[in-house]
């Protein structure tokens, strides 16, 4: 370390000797020194106000990306990463500035401990020899940093003139007329010894670094857009070193460090002008996305719990009783309580036709599971946070597992370590495409896929032969959820007015967030019982814009126009005429359970695979909607929805008879999804046990 310093320090001598051999003065010497030095450093300056400009003016972009996938951190962190590179951003180039800070800050504590080799030039033998004489005089070490200012001292005194006659005059002479004073004190002197007086430089040294951050705050183009504790905190930190060093070292250090953060100011507002922020950011989208990020944060805040997990030994003992269990044939994994409704029928056929014991993981302390496992013995549910879930399946020993959550292996949920012939089976929690629905390579490391339909045969088929993919099995299986919709819908008796359900997607460009007020002005009016039913996750992260939707309805007829936020019942849902969405995935179950139409309303395009095109078939969320009902355009609501709805309501029974047939076309096995999965997966049970 101590020859890097030596190294740093030699370089800057280079600069500061010319600048001294110039002035005549050191505090003048410095003074050019941090001029030259940030002229040199330019081209660096500019390369990072572009660089802080390019992360603000992306931000807006990167704020929307946390708000609408809010909790999927590893897709943010994929879409980030996408985002740094379409805005050519280089997360590492902030830290440059820092570092040539610290080390110029090292090399001058060097130079101004050490003048007589960096700033006068004197040969090494003579500073050693000078070293000497001035260690026996006064009682400081060899090795002492202050040795050479006390040399200075000492020789500039004249009082020992005599110790000092073995050097050179000329030495002597440079020495004697090196200048280290500003406004009559000396540069060399520690405050912390001197006290009185020299006490003003750490102050002054101080108040610059505070005075540095506080402009910083205010314009510098990413500094300003800084948290509050990120601000303060690293001024309350600068000014604090500041304090500390000034009072340690030779004043000419806080005197340098001074002339920096002045310098370090003009220039950020030099800069401000010839690349002006304002020019390159949308700050009012800026601050949009900030309020609703800020919004979105402390609704998350406000539900965690407080204090320890109540339920941390609950997961540790969990997690140990799952693997103290040996041979365990077939295991479930459910993201939380809800994914009972996908497993339903298929684990129901497993418990009559078997007598496996069925292992159950699910990341939701108060799943329904814990409950009904009480009345089953065959039946084992553990609790396992995400977190644990992680290292779980890492260490996965069953024979089988099966699963609705895609994207195996290509982010934190991973195949077993452990045990390389673990059959990963995915079964469906929608009916839609797999190539648009999911991320690209979401069913990629699965070995087994349950189909709900042909379509989705074709989407997997296609995409393995476009990326050169293994086959996996795909079992014309069916769709669980459907099953049970069916087996459980009694149609309601038709009421006095026809009933409209209006029950839109969360994502952006939503139905409630672009034309809720284009299609209620058609709808009212016209004699219809009408529900606004947003999405439950639309209702967690926007409420305030769900009261202000409210609010503005107030007024309506309640007979009308009704607005439902409890989810607890789906009775609207079934007993509507019609349903009116955007991309939800509502439209499909609604359709294929109640055989009565959509109306669609064309917003944004909820898309996760951008490269869905390459596969060259048509996603069901695209040509479904022509299918189970009728699109419109966003600009077409006002004008054309009271004419469309009043149609579709009509024509009820063609319909139905469509509906029932694009049903029957789209979706294998109806009614019996459940009992075609338990067959697959007991003979793939067999079939390893045959093996052994």
């Amino acid at each position: 370390m101590t020859k890097v310093l030596s190294w740093i320090a030699t370089a800057l001598g280079l600069v500061i000797r010319p600048c001294y051999n110039l002035t005549g003065n050191y505090a003048l010497a410095i003074l050019l020194f941090v001029l030259i030095s940030k002229i040199i450093l330019l081209p660096l300056s500019i390369w990072v106000q572009n660089n802080s400009i390019k992360l603000v003016k992306m931000q807006p972009e990167v704020n929307w990306l946390n708000v609408h996938h809010f909790g999927d951190a590893e897709y943010i962190a994929e879409e980030h990463a996408k985002i740094n590179k379409k805005y050519r951003y280089n997360v590492w180039i902030g830290l440059i500035p820092i570092l040539i800070q610290f080390v110029l800050l090292l090399g001058i504590v060097q130079v101004i401990y050490n003048p007589l080799r960096y700033v006068l030039g004197i040969d090494p033998a003579t500073i050693s020899e000078i070293g000497e004489i001035a260690s026996e005089i006064s009682g400081i070490g060899i090795g002492d940093n202050a040795l050479q200012l006390t040399a200075v001292d000492l020789i500039k005194g004249g009082e020992y003139a005599a110790e000092f006659a073995s050097i050179d005059a000329s030495v002597l002479s440079t020495i004697s007329s090196l200048e280290m004073s500003l406004f009559g004190l000396s540069l060399a002197l520690l405050p912390i010894k001197k006290l009185g007086i020299t006490l003003i430089f750490p102050a002054i040294a101080a108040l610059s670094s505070w005075l540095l951050c506080y402009t910083q705050n205010k314009s510098q183009v990413l500094q300003a857009e800084q948290s509050n504790w990120n601000k303060y905190g690293v001024m309350a930190f600068s000014v604090g070193l500041s304090l500390y060093l000034g009072f340690g070292v030779p004043a000419g250090i806080a005197y340098y460090w001074t002339l920096s953060n002045l310098a370090a100011i003009l220039q950020m507002y030099l800069l401000n002008i010839a690349i002006n922020p304002k020019k390159h950011v949308d700050y009012e989208e800026l601050r949009k996305s900030q309020a609703a990020l800020s919004e979105l944060k402390a609704l998350a805040r406000s539900g965690k719990p407080k204090g320890k997990d109540p339920n941390r030994k609950r997961e540790k003992a969990d997690y140990k009783r799952f693997f103290h269990v040996a041979n365990k044939h077939l295991v479930f994994y459910s993201e939380k309580n809800g994914f009972w409704k996908y497993y339903a029928d298929i684990i129901e056929q497993l418990l009559r036709r078997t007598n496996l014991k069925i292992h159950y993981i699910t990341n939701d302390p108060d799943d329904a599971i814990f409950e009904r496992a009480k009345t089953e013995p065959r039946l084992v549910p553990y609790y396992i946070g995400q977190r644990k879930l992680v290292l779980t399946l890492m260490k996965m020993d069953a024979e089988v597992v099966v699963m609705t959550t895609p994207d195996l292996d290509n982010f934190q949920l991973k195949r077993s370590y452990v045990k390389k012939d673990v059959e990963y089976i995915y079964t469906p929690h929608d009916m839609m495409s797999v190539h648009m629905g999911f991320r690209k390579g979401a069913m990629d490391h699965f070995d087994t896929v349950l189909c709900s339909g042909p379509r989705q045969i074709d989407e997997i088929r296609a995409t393995e032969r476009v990326y050169g993919l293994p086959a996996k099995n795909l079992i014309p299986c069916g769709y669980v959820l459907l099953d049970d919709l069916r087996r459980d819908f009694k149609p309601g008796e038709k009421g006095d007015k026809p009933r409209i359900l209006i029950a839109p997607s969360w994502q952006e460009d939503n139905l409630l967030d672009s034309v809720i007020d284009d299609l209620l002005s058609e709808l009212l009016g016209q004699g219809y019982r009408i529900t606004v039913r947003p999405h439950p996750e639309y209702v967690k992260r926007y409420r305030l814009r769900l009261d202000q939707l409210i609010e503005r309805y107030a007024g309506a007829d309640p007979d009308e126009l009704s607005f439902e936020t409890d989810f607890t019942s789906n009775r609207s849902i079934w007993e509507s005429d019609l349903l009116v969405t955007d991309w939800s995935g509502i439209s499909v179950e609604y359709s294929y359970t109640t055989e009565r139409p959509c109306l669609f309303i064309n917003t944004k395009i909820k898309c996760l695979n951008p490269e869905w095109e390459k596969i060259g078939l048509t996603p069901l969320e695209i040509s479904l909607r022509d299918e189970i009902g009728v699109s419109l355009e966003k600009d077409a609501v006002k004008g054309e929805a009271k004419k469309t709805v009043a149609e579709m309501l009509t024509n009820a029974d063609k319909w139905r008879e469509k509906i029932a047939a694009v049903r029957d076309e789209l979706v294998f096995n109806p009614g019996r999804c459940g009992e075609v999965a338990a067959d697959y997966i007991i003979t793939a049970l067999q079939k390893r046990r045959a093996k052994k």
